[in-house]
């Protein structure tokens, strides 16, 4: 019997299989094991729907069509339950999920050679903050979009958890470790008991001393950078000149979260956004709104914010072009302004990882190890933020993109 652990990402999502203690990802692009969690409708709907690098190329190489990307945030939203116009007819947006599910199902198959009919799928440990409610609805919806796929049987696993399970494979004594698995839509974080004895027994329950986690991650931080330097190009912030009005709110906030770009795409938007260029009192700007909206330039606003967050993750300047949106249009951008704009997300994750930290009964110092997973770990101010919340730990090295798929994947080994 095959095993099959399936990480389903809000950015990024990989697969693998287990034939015993035998644990491989599948390859999901051009041989690699990793696929951005992107689809993309050509408007000819004869063309096929393509997924991960191929569905943004297509994107950005100006096909007509749709491109879908962090889907997996509309979970616990009401949003999950709306439809799209995606190659000329409506469809539900959990049907664009089940389609991509259903892609990274085939790999799998195509790559083990058989039908594969279970899955440990991760799940964060939130998908909704304070709402126990909605949150086993989002788990109940993903695991209705698995079944559709073509999965007969769905186990959840905490994402953190699986980190940790595929981390422990290499210590070499026991410890307390805290896992923060810091992804494109969420923070999750676990307190476990990890040892090369403990990770021989079967029933590990008692080794996960607490978890927790917020609905905060990379694109929440895209969102910050583009409303706080971005947006303001497009005239956020400025003025009407009737009334002394500011200019609506609504419009930027979603042309600046990945989950609701399409939404922004409307002729009652375009036709409303005009209106307010001949009152703006900066209507320059104003009239690059118009131009995003009206040759659906959002996602190539949102692809080149996300670029420089992830230069400013490694430099402290950097350069944010939007040729694309008027020749010659540059923003220089500082990580310091970066840290800025999401210093409240920040401390949030700090909060939580404390918290994670108190409900397992400990004070900080009692805390061995961190393990960083998830791509927006890479983020400075949020491995300094988790540092601060224990102190005395020492970083633990990780595949921090890899890592869950594989838990997943040696969790399903398990159960096969």
């Amino acid at each position: 019997m095959i095993g099959c652990g399936l990480d389903f990402g809000t950015s990024n999502s990989a697969i693998g299989i287990a034939r015993g203690a035998r644990v491989e990802l599948a390859p999901v692009e051009d041989g690699r094991t990793l696929l951005p969690s992107a689809v993309f409708f050509d408007d000819d709907a004869s063309l096929p729907v393509q997924f991960g690098d191929a569905a943004i190329a297509a994107y950005v190489g100006q096909a007509e069509g749709r491109l879908m990307r962090a889907l997996k945030s509309l979970l616990g939203s009401a949003l999950i339950d709306e439809e799209t116009r995606l190659a000329g007819r409506k469809m539900p947006l959990t049907r664009v999920v089940e389609i991509f599910v259903r892609h990274l199902k085939r790999k799998a198959e195509a790559f083990a050679g058989a039908e594969i009919a279970d899955v440990v799928m991760g799940r964060p440990v939130r998908f909704v903050d304070g709402d126990d409610a909605a949150d086993a609805a989002a788990q109940a919806a993903l695991e209705g979009i698995a079944k559709n796929a073509g999965f007969r049987n769905v186990a959840f696993a905490f994402e953190p958890i699986a980190a940790a399970y595929h981390y422990e494979r290499t210590v070499e004594q026991e410890a307390i470790a805290l896992i923060a698995d810091i992804g494109g839509g969420t923070s999750d974080f676990s307190v476990v008991r990890v040892g090369p004895q403990r990770r021989l027994r079967a029933e590990r329950a008692q080794d996960v001393l607490a978890t927790g986690g917020v609905h905060i991650g990379g694109t929440d931080f895209d969102t910050s950078l583009s409303l706080a330097r971005v947006m303001p190009l497009l005239g956020h912030g400025t003025r009407l000149t009737e009334k002394n009005l500011s200019m609506p709110n609504a419009l930027y906030f979603e042309l600046a979260a990945w989950a609701t770009i399409n939404f922004a795409y409307t002729r009652k938007n375009e036709r409303e956004i005009a209106e307010l260029v001949a009152i703006a009192a900066e209507p320059a700007k104003v009239e690059r709104l118009l131009n995003v909206v009206r040759h659906r330039l959002g996602h190539r606003l949102a692809f080149a914010v996300e670029s420089t967050k992830m230069e400013l993750s490694a430099a402290e300047f950097a350069k944010l072009p939007l040729e694309f949106l008027e020749k010659g249009l540059m923003l220089d951008a500082a990580r310091a302004d970066f840290e800025g704009a999401i210093a409240g997300q920040i401390d949030r994750l700090q909060e939580a990882a404390s918290d994670c930290i108190a409900a397992a009964g400990l004070k900080p110092a009692a805390i061995d190890t961190i393990l960083l997973t998830g791509g927006s770990s890479r983020v400075p101010a949020v491995r300094a933020a988790i540092a601060r919340a224990a102190p005395a730990a020492k970083p633990a090295g990780s595949s921090d993109l890899l890592s869950v798929a594989l838990g997943l994947t040696q969790m399903a080994g398990l159960r096969a």
